[in-house]
């Protein structure tokens, strides 16, 4: 299914949102992070009180999660023999295992049985305690994994970056197997999940470490793997979170035929430059490490910017950290304007009348101000031209 990017791209429309997080549930709760990860009383705990008690705080505005086991992003890797490592205060981390493009290939042609391998056994446990404990809902399993060129990245270490350019026939023979094994997972863990597969609807990716591969690369090493990865997940939409990529690298997210796109974060980009490189239409979001640096009326400003300069949508997450009397007021302020914004386009309101809802002072230049990119893109991070 490809979209038409002609159309894609409504101008017309314009969403927010603001949900909260497993991180947020820990904090509210004094939940230690390695406990919720690992004890699942701790992660019931953590779920059962937590979600009241963020919703007192915040409001019916703040989307609650749907509860989940530990959102785990390397099971995936885990079940091929990567360990997992569960420090104190710290998220979940993994170990390379393959020591060259030989003993990775060859590994990856071994079947694999992803509901005994690894830690697999111990989170399906997990869920069904969970179950129990929230019989009126659905708990999903969290053991999830990652897009291929980041798996590539998990299983060979720094070393796949070098591949690229020491053996190119035997890193894409890699690849191969290790987008085939990551589908062969995600059909597992959909199974688990009671979802159907491949997912006749769409399908999602996280692939933040493709923005490594430089733009001449990225033709021939990427997209084959994203191609393999999406054809096998969903004969439907596609959309992708790939962190830090360039402007020279967004023509690709319309070859490989996205419908939406988070940028997440990158220094090299902001709303107008993705406006002028692709027509993908993408979310723009407002990360909790932002919030630090930010007054309530920059906050208010990002939203009406977000809209003003192309995004088809802005959001947040109630993350750990956020938890408080400041945070609260600056996230009630980012619905305010996500409301305003919306109201504002739906009435017919052109995106640049949406701009006059800016402060003075952040109508100029508050993008560079965001990032600090200066860049030979510079010139495009001033007023996009969406109507």
């Amino acid at each position: 299914m490809r979209p038409d990017y002609s159309t894609l791209r409504d101008y017309s429309t314009f969403g927010w949102s603001v949900s909260a997080t497993q991180g947020a549930l820990r904090e509210i709760t004094g939940t230690p992070i390695r406990e919720f990860n690992l004890e699942p009383d701790a992660c019931i705990h953590a779920w059962r009180e937590g979600r009241p008690l963020i919703a007192e705080m915040f409001g019916p505005d703040v989307r609650l999660p749907s509860p989940a086991t530990p959102a785990v992003s390397y099971g995936h890797v885990n079940c091929l023999g990567s360990d997992l490592r569960f420090p104190e205060g710290g998220e979940v981390a993994h170990t390379h295992i393959y020591d060259s493009l030989e003993q990775g290939i060859e590994a990856l042609k071994q079947p694999v049985d992803f509901a005994t391998a690894g830690m697999a056994p111990f989170y399906i446990d997990f869920q069904a305690k969970m179950q129990a404990a929230f019989p009126d809902e659905k708990v999903s399993l969290g053991f999830g994994g990652e897009g291929p060129i980041t798996t590539a990245y998990e299983l060979r270490g720094e070393g796949f970056f070098m591949d690229i350019y020491d053996d190119p026939e035997g890193a894409a023979e890699f690849l191969r197997l290790t987008v085939d094994s990551i589908v062969a997972h995600n059909g597992w863990r959909a199974a688990a999940n009671g979802l159907p597969f491949p997912n006749p609807t769409g399908g999602g990716m996280v692939d933040d470490l493709s923005s490594f591969i430089v733009p001449r690369n990225f033709r021939r090493v990427v997209l084959p793997a994203w191609e393999r990865y999406y054809s096998g997940i969903t004969t439907g939409r596609r959309s992708a979170h790939v962190e830090d990529l360039r402007p020279e690298q967004l023509i690709f997210l319309e070859e490989i035929g996205l419908w939406s796109y988070d940028p997440s974060v990158s220094q090299r980009l902001t709303p107008p430059i993705i406006v002028a490189n692709c027509r993908v239409p993408f979310g723009w979001r407002l990360v909790n490490f932002h919030y630090r640096e930010m007054s309530v009326s920059d906050i208010e400003d990002f939203v009406y910017l977000s809209c003003a300069d192309g995004a088809s949508s802005t959001f947040t997450h109630v993350c750990d950290g956020m938890c408080n009397a400041e945070r609260f007021e600056q996230v009630q302020a980012f619905i305010r304007a996500g409301k305003e914004a919306q109201r504002l386009v739906s009435e017919g309101c052109s995106r640049e009348e949406v701009r006059q809802m800016v402060t003075p002072e952040n109508r100029e230049g508050y993008w560079d101000r965001w990032c600090g990119y200066l860049g030979p893109n510079t010139s495009r991070g001033g007023a996009a031209t969406a109507s």
